[in-house]
């Protein structure tokens, strides 16, 4: 037999030891691949929304790289804990260090090779699926499936030089190792691990404080909070499984009437043991965990967003001209036009705003006539609303300004124009976005806004009033191509900041909501196949810590046997055993993500106001949902492996 022979068989022979690590290995290469696939795409041009994906997707790449480097380093050198046994016995029938090196990069390699070109088959069979999904997010004619060298190449290269860096890190802590110790295995001891209560106290502060500075965060300390919280949490983490858990299981352990029970004793014995290696794994997992929920959970959450966009966009096309723009009547006439193409119903509403100065605030205010105004109320199905001579209302730009407004009462006068009003009455509902009018605006009696004859002060004549054009479309969401020749200059004026010149304002909800959904959506995308990465190789680790001492397990099983324990005790020790490694780093993860996900609502909330806890909720459940079944297949497999001998 070869020297590469008997790396191919220790690979072969090992391979369903080895399948969560081929599973999880796969899954990221077809990943990886699938996003090589979209970047590389000869549709992807350099122009808006294909950028975002483009850049979207490579960035995601990069984190998956880095994850996937750090996963198969933790699980190869899990593996090889495990088969020590072996190495000294290697070793002890005349192997060098450098021999056993060279089989265990052989083995990696081989390994590599399996995971990268299965990950690429997969991949390319499921790339017309995922263009598919990717045509409906970016709302393109086509995205055909296409081959192209580059996306094999950058895939094979990349977890060619992966395997390559993990296969020579990995081997590193055998070279420290004398064959005695090789041969006593990995599990040679079985004493607690040494742990202190000082530090353990301070754990349980560190994550204390943390939830509290996150549970109490405002809108002017959340981004300071960004950078305070993380490294809490993190710290109070590690401290809390390499110290607090033990203190707890301590003080349980005192109580002899509970702890001294059938199989607890054993159970709980046991779980001592574990828990000293374990910590490691838990801290891990649990970091893993949060950060994909968080991904998922932050992602999630733009999508509620879109659902808010009509309520804060009521009209379906906005078109705002000023003073001196000849183009006012030929862009009007393109927009009606275009939308009778299109056979979309519309009802078009002009006002004329007229800006004067507020005595009461000294800040500039918008005023509509009541007539105009209540035009509008009407085409869009609301209550017209009603004012007497002297009287005025103010008109929201937000539900939170409605808010607020409704508990204002002014009695002010229009400095240029003297006319008098008392404002105690607000419109109950929003009608115009908050960035086309003035954050004060007001509406008048026809009479008295007959009277406001003169301009703001410091402008001539009719230079500070302009005209409002507000289009309501029923089906505003089919407006996306409409007036694309008026929007064009309004985005590179905003492009370039340059505004001179540009006498009018135009806006199209319609295409505005298809990108954000599209972005939203597309970020999603990307998001959950990264979290998945992530959810498979957490859940992996734990596989990993279970095999390495599956053979210590088997000879305890045995002997628990021998005694007389039945079936059903050992189900019993089994659950004890296993759900604290799946599900205390799990509700860990979920403590960190729901206080984290209560500073993100402060975050929306001075955007936008919506609740997020629906899609919060919707996440955290799936993802606990899938670690549910997940425990039950590796319980399985734990119980069927001890089993085996």
């Amino acid at each position: 037999m070869t020297f590469r022979q008997l790396a191919f068989r220790n690979v072969f022979r090992n391979l369903r030891s080895y399948a969560a690590f081929l599973l999880a290995s796969v899954f990221s290469v077809m990943v990886f691949f699938i996003y090589s696939m979209f970047i590389f795409h000869p549709l992807f041009e350099e122009e808006g929304f294909r950028v975002l994906a483009v850049r979207g997707m490579f960035i995601a790449e990069i984190v998956l790289y880095i994850f996937t480097l750090f996963f198969l380093f933790y699980s190869l050198s899990a593996f090889l804990q495990a088969r020590t046994k072996e190495f000294g016995v290697l070793m002890h029938l005349g192997m060098s260090k450098k021999q056993l090196n060279k089989l265990v990069f052989f083995e990696t390699m081989i390994l590599g090779g399996l995971s990268t070109a299965a990950g690429i088959v997969f991949g390319f069979a499921f790339t017309k699926f995922f263009f598919m999904i990717g045509r409906e997010i970016m709302q393109l004619e086509e995205l055909p499936l296409y081959f192209s060298w580059k996306p094999f190449v950058l895939t094979i290269g990349a977890f060619a030089s992966l395997f390559i860096i993990i296969s020579l890190i990995s081997v590193s802590f055998i070279r420290t190792k004398r064959v005695v110790d090789l041969l006593e295995g990995f599990w040679k001891t079985e004493d607690e691990a040494a742990y202190s209560p000082a530090l353990s106290a301070f754990g349980l502060a560190l994550l204390g404080i943390a939830y509290f500075l996150a549970a109490t965060v405002s809108d002017r300390t959340v981004y300071i909070m960004v950078f305070i919280v993380p490294p809490l949490a993190t710290i109070g983490t590690y401290l809390f499984f390499t110290h607090s858990i033990h203190t707890f299981l301590q003080l349980y352990k005192k109580r002899r009437s509970i702890y001294w029970h059938k199989t607890r004793l054993v159970s709980l014995a046991e779980a001592a043991v574990k828990l000293k290696d374990s910590a490691q794994m838990f801290f891990i997992v649990t970091i893993v965990s949060t950060v994909a929920f968080l991904t998922v959970g932050t992602l999630a959450s733009f999508t509620s967003y879109t659902a808010e966009f009509r309520q804060s966009n009521p009209l379906g096309l906005i078109y705002v001209s000023f003073e001196g723009n000849a183009l006012e009547q030929q862009q009007l006439d393109q927009l009606k036009r275009e939308l009778e193409q299109q056979q979309l119903a519309y009802t078009l509403v002009p006002l004329e705003v007229k800006r004067q100065t507020s005595s009461a605030s000294g800040n500039d205010v918008d005023i509509m006539s009541l007539t105009q105004f209540n035009r509008l109320a009407e085409a869009l199905g609301h209550e017209p609303a009603r004012l007497q001579a002297g009287e005025a209302m103010f008109v929201p730009f937000s539900q939170e300004s409605l808010r607020e407004l409704q508990k204002s009462y002014a009695e002010t006068e229009l400095l240029e124009s003297g006319v008098e009003l008392t404002i105690d009455q607000t419109y109950p509902q929003v009608l115009f976005p908050a960035h086309t009018l003035n954050a004060n605006t007001i509406i008048m009696n026809n009479e008295d806004f007959g009277e406001v004859d003169e301009p703001l002060m410091g402008y001539p004549q009719g230079a500070s009033d302009f005209r409002y054009y507000a289009f309501h479309v029923p089906d505003w969401t089919e407006t996306v191509a409409i007036g694309e020749n008026v929007r064009y200059p309004i985005s590179e004026a905003m492009l370039s900041g340059n505004f001179a010149g540009l006498n009018y304002y135009f806006e199209n909800p319609g295409y505005e909501y298809r990108w954000f959904k599209s972005s939203f959506a597309l970020l999603l995308f990307i998001g959950l196949m990264v979290a998945a990465v992530f959810l498979l190789a957490a859940g992996s680790f734990i596989y990993f810590k279970l095999y390495t001492g599956l053979e210590r397990d088997r000879r305890q099983y045995q002997l628990m046997v021998r005694l007389g324990m039945t079936e059903r005790e050992l189900g019993k020790i089994v659950n004890r055993q296993l759900v604290p490694l799946f599900f205390l780093p799990w509700a860990l993860a979920l403590l960190h993500s729901a206080f984290a996900f209560i500073s993100l609502q402060v975050v929306w909330d001075e955007f936008a106001e919506l609740s997020i806890l629906s899609e919060m909720s919707i996440v955290l459940g799936g993802f606990t949902l899938m670690q549910i079944l997940y425990f039950f297949l590796i319980r399985w497999r734990y119980i069927a492996h001890l089993k085996a001998y």
